[in-house]
């Protein structure tokens, strides 16, 4: 699940002409504009699918779709090791290492996997909060900030945190025993990152409550201003 928060924007009074926008802004609009779209296709194409087909053609319809979306995500690593966004590294790299996991070493290697609801139930995680985030960025960005679109951000991860991360988790465990067949290393790097994602989770979303307080205050003051 989504909790790093690239903190990219200042704080304006108003909308500002995206042609007076500096390159950096103009970058960064154009990125998470690019990226909510591309979380759209993915969550339309879930929604759609499921109904239609049942959770074990997920897979087929967006699979490879997802995991390249995913991929590009590594851009926002760059972007926090650079300076490019007030971003902290860690969480930032922590977040995109355990999606590039369950894309890559764990569905890409298992897709018999995503069969299960739970491969379905994490892609509308994912795809949900990523396009509440890019919207949000695209937005604050351009100079503005919608009361509900802020309000999403920073709460809708109460609810799309526990979904995710189960999900991911049971990917993850039920990837031990076949993981197990092919290299008995690989399966215990596996049951590594379950024990990981005890403290890791704890830390990730202990992160995004801070940003949540950080920015609900922000706003209790100036409306009080």
């Amino acid at each position: 699940m989504d909790t790093h928060d690239a903190d990219t924007t200042a704080r304006r009074p108003g909308p500002k002409p995206l042609q007076s926008s500096s390159p950096r802004t103009q970058y960064l609009i154009l990125y998470n504009f690019v990226s909510a779209l591309l979380w759209v296709v993915v969550l339309g194409r879930v929604l759609i699918l499921v109904p239609l087909v049942g959770f074990g053609r997920t897979y087929s319809g967006v699979g490879r779709f997802t995991k390249w979306t995913q991929t590009a995500a590594l851009l926002e690593v760059i972007h926090a090791a650079s300076g490019l966004v007030r971003a902290p590294i860690s969480t930032t790299g922590m977040q995109v290492a355990s999606r590039l996991l369950l894309v890559w070493g764990v569905v890409n290697n298992f897709p018999v996997l995503a069969k299960s609801s739970a491969y379905s139930s994490m892609l509308v995680a994912w795809s949900v909060t990523e396009v509440i985030r890019y919207s949000y960025f695209v937005l604050s960005l351009s100079g503005y900030q919608p009361r509900a679109v802020t309000w999403l951000r920073y709460n809708a991860f109460y609810m799309l945190y526990p979904l995710g991360i189960s999900s991911e988790c049971w990917l993850i465990f039920k990837a031990i025993e076949p993981a197990r067949r092919l290299r008995q290393e690989y399966a215990w790097f596996l049951q590594l990152i379950l024990l990981v994602y005890i403290p890791g989770s704890y830390i990730l979303f202990t992160h995004m409550m801070a940003q949540r307080r950080k920015v609900m205050k922000g706003r209790q003051a100036n409306k009080a201003e």
